[in-house]
């Protein structure tokens, strides 16, 4: 059972562990936003911005509501924000240990220890 959860946590997390994905959670945090708002402020291209939502919708993170003919993505609730706000605390207490860590250059640096 723990390891099923383990498993569940960290596709969950993964969610959590791509560029794109973070700067819409950070775009989004506080302001639904729909995907053309997303795509001009990352400026990224709306297909590829589209993926991203749609894997941080299947992971949980966020939701979306369709208002006309906009949808309107936005974290699922505060604890989402909440745990962004934590992972931005934590992250500024080591982000210079993250930064020299040459490891982190790997893709999958974790998954070969």
């Amino acid at each position: 059972m723990l390891l099923a959860q383990c498993d569940v946590k960290a596709k969950f997390m993964r969610g959590f562990s791509d560029k794109t994905r973070l700067q819409i959670l950070e775009l989004i945090k506080d302001e639904e936003k729909t995907v053309s708002q997303i795509v001009d402020q990352i400026k990224g291209n709306q297909s590829n911005i589209s993926q991203h939502l749609a894997c941080l919708k299947g992971c949980g993170i966020i939701v979306s509501r369709q208002e006309g003919k906009f949808i309107y993505y936005s974290l699922r609730n505060d604890q989402i924000g909440h745990l962004l706000n934590v992972m931005n605390d934590v992250f500024n207490q080591v982000e210079n240990e993250v930064a020299a860590c040459e490891k982190n250059d790997e893709l999958d640096c974790c998954s070969k220890v």
